[in-house]
């Protein structure tokens, strides 16, 4: 699991019928979590909006997590952080 900051929103009219109606979200690891990637799509099950620090599973956690078990789904938005201090 990664602590990352919502910074935007992704619309995509055409997708895969298990991603009907998912919310994506794009996050941006806080810097001591980046790997790789400096942003990651998530689906966004709990209603994170664009400033919010949040919780993202990844991988099969992730799917298992928004109960879509069979949906290609790699990253999910599992929790919303009340108290980000010392994050950044």
């Amino acid at each position: 699991m990664i602590v990352g900051k919502v910074v935007g929103s992704v619309v995509s009219t055409r997708k895969s019928e298990k991603l009907i109606g998912q919310k994506f979200m794009i996050v941006e690891p806080v810097h001591h979590m980046k790997s790789e990637l400096s942003q990651i799509v998530a689906i966004d099950m709990i209603g994170a909006g664009i400033g919010e620090y949040v919780l993202v599973a990844q991988g099969s956690a992730a799917r298992i997590g928004c109960g879509e078990e069979t949906a290609p789904i790699d990253a999910a938005i599992v929790g919303i952080i009340d108290d980000g201090a010392g994050l950044e």
